[in-house]
């Protein structure tokens, strides 16, 4: 199970690990950034094989190959070892990413 993961990114165990960690801490910031100006606060769960972002009563749940929401919505995720994020069928830096998915979240 451990060489699905690493294949699910293209990169070895230990640069996954990294993007995996800094997938997160993208999450934590952007949402904390777009709750400076709304009443609303993000919490960020992170784990070995999932990361959940809660704002209220939504969520956002990542698994090393897919995205889930509390709407109902799934599509296939993953992180790629150049640094970006793969949602379905569109492909981004991380960091662009994690700050569209932190602002609808927040803003919803």
């Amino acid at each position: 199970m451990h060489e699905q993961k690493a294949s699910a990114v293209n990169a070895p165990a230990a640069i996954h690990r990294e993007l995996w960690t800094s997938w997160a801490s993208l999450l934590r910031s952007y949402s904390a950034a777009h709750g400076l100006n709304s009443g609303r606060q993000a919490v960020v769960e992170t784990g070995s094989d999932e990361i959940v972002l809660r704002v209220a009563d939504r969520w956002i749940r990542f698994t090393h190959n897919q995205m889930e929401d509390s709407l109902g919505n799934s599509l296939p995720f993953s992180l790629d070892e150049d640094g970006r994020a793969r949602l379905g069928d569109t492909t981004e830096e991380m960091d662009l990413a994690a700050e569209k998915l932190a602002r609808e979240m927040m803003q919803a």
